[in-house]
């Protein structure tokens, strides 16, 4: 994969609804603490991703074939599973959350808006995102310029004097937010590898992909936190609408959903070859969106921090065992069936990430738990090696 072609995908990942109503949660700590945190989490988060994705650049390996160099076949088939579950989730959320967004916009069933959403995600699996190179460029272009309209309307139409103009249920620490900021960037560890796998620079393509989508992440984190706070509006459907921008947010609202959405269906493919091998990769994504869109119908998905955190505690650990085996003890566990040690290991990752919820960190749970796996897995294998 080209570097600009790796650069416009994730741009376009990016670009979410999500990652704008997950900024509004920020909020209540005020503009300077919120962009400390913004940036901090984001920071850590796309550090990881791209190492992860740099191992699979590396190695030519999806994101789910990598992590056989640590657990195992069947440790790798255990990680897809829970991958692909992941995935379904994901795409059901993003479903969701656009569908909600343009009902504010236009009025006409969310259902028949979550269907539109989900047949032109199909579309863009059946085409594929790849080979539409220009068409896609257009599309990240419109998208870029709306982002721009989006923050006039945001920072510069409501003459806010910059404090909190929602009244907030309950506070935020600074940890927790950081936590929510690396959370987004986190969530695409299981799926980076998909996409920087065929590189033909791994470190440029992997490094543009990080920093791309880091910083239109924090962007879109900005947009949902300025939302809330200079116009007491979270829901940024409405702050548009109320801006005259009838069709701008019905076309922000539509493109980013799908842009973003396409790569957890598209994903979900991958991660299911890898405990399918014969499994159909393209088939597979319609599935998984067709599942995605029933499941944003009949269900309410409206606070989305439990799937992150839940995200977090299950992928830190894996990925923090993955850092650990192939850049420091460069061991390889593809021709095991599985790797007891490794999967024991992660358990004990996912436990610590679990506890650590509990106790509020400056620089959130994340990093201490990665740390702490991290350090884990070296000294384990420091102590089976001497035994």
């Amino acid at each position: 994969m080209k570097s600009i072609n790796a650069s416009l995908i994730w741009f376009g990942a990016a670009v979410s609804i999500a990652e704008i109503i997950t900024g509004t949660y920020l909020a209540p700590l005020g503009v300077k603490a919120g962009i400390a945190a913004i940036l901090l989490g984001h920071l850590i988060g796309c550090t990881l991703l791209f190492f992860a994705g740099y191992i699979g650049a590396k190695t030519n390996r999806s994101a789910m074939e990598t992590t056989k160099l640590s657990f195992g076949k069947i440790g790798a088939k255990f990680f897809a599973l829970l991958n692909v579950i992941q995935l379904v989730g994901w795409t059901s959320i993003m479903i969701y959350d656009g569908s909600l967004s343009v009902e504010q916009i236009i009025s006409t069933g969310r259902w028949i808006w979550a269907l539109v959403i989900g047949v032109l995600i199909a579309l863009w699996i059946i085409t594929g995102i790849t080979n539409i190179e220009k068409f896609n460029a257009v599309i990240i272009t419109a998208l870029f310029v709306l982002t721009l309209v989006l923050c006039k309307v945001v920072f510069f139409t409501q003459g806010a004097a910059g404090e909190l103009a929602a009244e907030s249920s309950e506070a935020m620490s600074f940890g927790a937010a950081v936590e929510l900021s690396c959370a987004m960037p986190l969530s695409w560890l299981p799926l980076i590898s998909d996409y920087t796998k065929d590189s033909k620079k791994p470190f440029l393509v992997t490094f543009l992909s990080a920093l791309v989508y880091g910083v239109v992440s924090s962007w879109m984190y900005f947009i949902g936190m300025g939302a809330a706070i200079f116009t007491g509006e979270s829901d940024v459907a409405s702050i548009m609408v109320k801006a005259g921008l009838g069709t701008v947010a019905l076309v922000i609202t539509i493109l980013s959903t799908v842009t973003t959405t396409f790569l957890d269906a598209f994903s979900s493919g991958l991660s299911f070859k890898t405990i399918f091998p014969k499994a159909s990769e393209k088939y597979t994504a319609i599935i998984v969106t067709v599942i995605g869109t029933i499941l944003a119908i009949i269900f309410p998905m409206d606070n989305i921090t439990d799937f992150l955190y839940l995200i977090g505690s299950v992928f830190a650990p894996m990925i923090a065992i993955q850092l650990a085996d192939f850049f420091v003890l460069k061991s390889d566990s593809t021709e095991k069936h599985i790797d007891v040690a490794k999967m024991i290991l992660w358990l004990v990752g996912f436990i610590v990430y679990r506890l650590l919820m509990k106790t509020d960190l400056p620089l959130g749970n994340t990093l201490p738990s990665m740390l702490i796996t991290f350090a884990l897995t070296c000294a384990t294998r420091l102590f089976l090696k001497k035994k």
